[in-house]
């Protein structure tokens, strides 16, 4: 069913929100290369990983600050086997955002992409399949700077041509939502597709 909200544009975030989150199979395959333990692998990847988003860590320096944190020493060639399987953890889709995401297209909503994640996911976002759904792509680090900052909202909001009243921001992470929402973008924390289709359906009435 088509989703139609003239004059407004759905910006989403991508990672568990149209992607899902890595999966166990994924997470243990970091672990395996890494030769880690979880209690200590998570927190260090979790440590760097606004500056890898920010663009101001390069991929390369990230792995090497991890591998510091455990006390291990990394060739390039693991460090780029840790790069793809991460990479290729937050390639699956949640086929419930996409169906939002198609009933918006077909209602003629503009859509946008407004995502925490390193430069290398820019053409993935731009010239994957759902590149086509998008009118603009904003990825945080081509810009260095991050989501909740207001300068990435404005950002985005400057590329489309709208202004706060135009928006319609969505994100799995409340603080990401309530930094657009100090600008006057009406906001939803993502918890489901299915809560999701509701706000918007209402918003669309």
């Amino acid at each position: 069913m088509s989703i139609s909200i003239p004059g407004r544009v759905v910006v989403f975030d991508y990672g568990e929100v149209i992607s899902t989150a890595p999966e166990q199979h994924d997470r243990d395959e970091l672990l395996r290369l890494a030769g880690a333990v979880p209690a200590a692998f998570w927190p260090a990847y979790g440590r760097h990983r606004d500056a890898l988003d920010r663009g101001t860590l390069s991929i390369r320096d990230y792995w090497r600050g991890i591998a510091t944190e455990l006390g291990s020493e990394w060739d390039d060639v693991l460090i780029d086997r840790l790069w793809a399987a991460d990479f290729r953890s937050w390639l699956s889709v949640d086929t419930g955002t996409l169906a939002v995401l198609h009933d918006l297209a077909d209602g003629g909503t503009r859509l946008a992409l407004l995502s925490n994640a390193g430069p290398d996911f820019g053409s993935f976002f731009r010239f994957g399949n759902l590149g086509r759904l998008f009118d603009a792509v904003i990825v945080s680090g081509e810009l260095g700077m991050i989501k909740p900052e207001a300068g990435i909202f404005e950002h985005a909001m400057a590329e489309l041509g709208i202004e706060a009243a135009q928006t319609i921001f969505i994100d799995n992470k409340e603080v990401n939502v309530r930094g657009a929402e100090q600008l006057g973008i009406t906001g939803h924390t993502f918890t489901g597709a299915a809560q999701l289709r509701a706000f918007l359906t209402d918003l669309a009435r």
